[in-house]
């Protein structure tokens, strides 16, 4: 005598006696139509799962509910149970990567902001590098960049001079960053190392709105690397600045924007007195510094306020004495990775500020629209992402972990070379060098240095027929 069980969503043989299980078939017979069978074809059961069950639930031990039939309400019943089980599982498993209404988090997602107005740019970047006197050997890893929602970007070519090296292109597997890697072997005198590609690049608009920002109770362990902040030597005083955020705040993103006023504040931008390397305690203790200490200390605080947060470093694509300039991003669900400015956001202010043709109220109106911007998340089309977070080993490794790359990392003999900085007027010698040429599609204007930009994006004045920086197309030379 055999009856077939249905519970659980699958087909189930239980026989008298102590006969084996074996796959069976469910004969669906139509009623008044005994000619025409439907067949099932099902899976063993979890005889176990559904006995203890049967058991809890209804009262029933394994023998006696193997002698009940199949097609009573028991069997709905524990069909009911199961999928209830199944759902209260799958729902576990997903909220503990989820923020509070659901959304799914990963560390590795690509942007979800706005884009507009993509520009194709040429680039042609080199780096001439000197090494010390009678160096043996000359390791230098280049930054390759990477394709993305925010650039498309072609394959590289590289080449050398004099000597005639091929790169070894490699991934670390911290954050995911692709470096060229190139050693010189007794090399006499300058190396040069000639990079060529083409990226096409758009305008990025999160329109963070602060109080849309959802709260995550528990971040998955993908992001730790980006919620660890380091310790500063004044830790204390860090400590009661942040509790200022948070005590004048009702949500942490509210915080966040604290503190992005604080630095906004608090710092002054330096390339004189800088570390170069995004250094939080520099900026913190210093009150200056150049674009990466501003957002090694804010990512730092933004850590400490439980976003995940970190700097990401790329290059200008219009000619300035240095490319290099990095950014900060904090995740914010459901925005995602959203991207700041703060130092060329400030610089954007002070340059309004001195303009003699603005009245105060326009001064006023175009600096909180360039805040506001800024606050919303926006990246510019002339910026190139390369690299992103900080405290890395190279691949292959160098002698140490690096904090950022700016436009490469050098070694002579297992000794880093320091990072030049042509902005700094104190700064004669360097032991290497970049020059580039960047060819753009179509003119474009430079967000962060010409405020019509704001006007056109924000439309509360009639400044765009009133001053020069309308005519501000093609940029020129940058000394920052």
């Amino acid at each position: 005598m055999r009856f077939v069980d249905n519970s659980c969503g699958a087909a189930a043989s239980i026989s008298l006696g102590r006969q084996p299980q074996v796959p069976s078939r469910t004969l669906n017979v139509s009623p008044g139509r005994g000619d025409i069978i439907h067949e099932r074809p099902h899976m063993p059961p979890l005889p176990g799962l559904r006995n203890r069950i049967a058991s809890r639930f209804l009262g029933l031990t394994p023998q006696a509910n193997a002698l009940r039939p199949s097609g009573t309400g028991r069997d709905a019943i524990l069909s009911v149970i199961c999928f209830s089980i199944f759902c209260v599982a799958v729902t576990l498993v997903y909220s503990a990567f989820a923020d509070e209404k659901g959304q799914a988090l990963r560390a590795d997602a690509d942007y979800t902001a706005h884009r507009s107005d993509p520009i194709n740019h040429d680039v042609d970047f080199s780096f001439i590098v000197t090494p010390p006197y009678q160096c043996k050997v000359l390791q230098v890893w280049v930054p390759v960049p990477q394709s993305d929602y925010a650039q498309q970007v072609g394959d590289s070519t590289f080449t050398t001079f004099p000597l005639e090296v091929k790169p070894k292109i490699g991934t670390e597997p911290v954050y995911g960053n692709r470096f060229a890697y190139f050693e010189f072997q007794n090399p006499k005198g300058a190396q040069i190392i000639r990079h060529r590609f083409a990226a096409t690049v758009w305008n990025l608009h999160w329109n963070v709105e602060a109080e849309n920002v959802r709260t995550v109770s528990k971040w998955p362990a993908d992001f730790d690397r980006y919620l660890q902040a380091p310790k500063l030597k004044d830790e204390q005083e860090l400590n009661k600045v942040l509790r200022q955020f948070t005590h004048e705040e009702s949500s942490s993103a509210g915080a966040l924007v604290a503190a992005m006023r604080w630095i906004d504040t608090n710092l002054q931008y330096d390339h004189v007195n800088a570390s170069l390397k995004a250094d939080a305690d520099h900026a913190f203790s210093q009150r200056r510094g150049h674009c990466s200490d501003y957002h090694g200390l804010c990512a730092t605080m933004g850590r400490a306020l439980g976003h995940p947060s970190r700097v990401t470093y790329g290059m200008a694509l219009f000619p300035k004495n240095s490319p290099s300039h990095c950014k900060m991003e904090s995740y914010l669900p459901p925005y995602g990775w959203v991207s700041f400015d703060l130092s060329e956001t400030q610089k954007l202010v002070a340059t309004i500020n001195a303009n003699e043709q603005l009245s105060g109220d326009e001064k006023q109106d175009l600096s909180a629209q360039a805040r506001a911007r800024m606050m919303a998340g926006f990246r510019e089309n002339s910026w190139l992402l390369l690299t992103k977070g900080t405290d890395y080993e190279l691949v292959p490794k160098a002698a140490e972990k690096v904090r950022v790359v700016r436009t490469a990392y050098v070694e002579a003999d297992g000794e880093a070379l320091p990072d030049p900085d042509p902005a700094n007027t104190e700064k004669r010698e360097f032991a290497w060098m970049t020059s580039h040429k960047f060819t753009a599609d179509k003119e474009f204007k430079l967000p962060f240095k010409d405020f019509t930009t704001l006007n056109i994006e924000h439309p509360t004045s009639n400044l765009q027929h009133r001053t020069q920086a309308a005519e501000h197309r093609t940029p020129k030379a940058e000394n920052q």
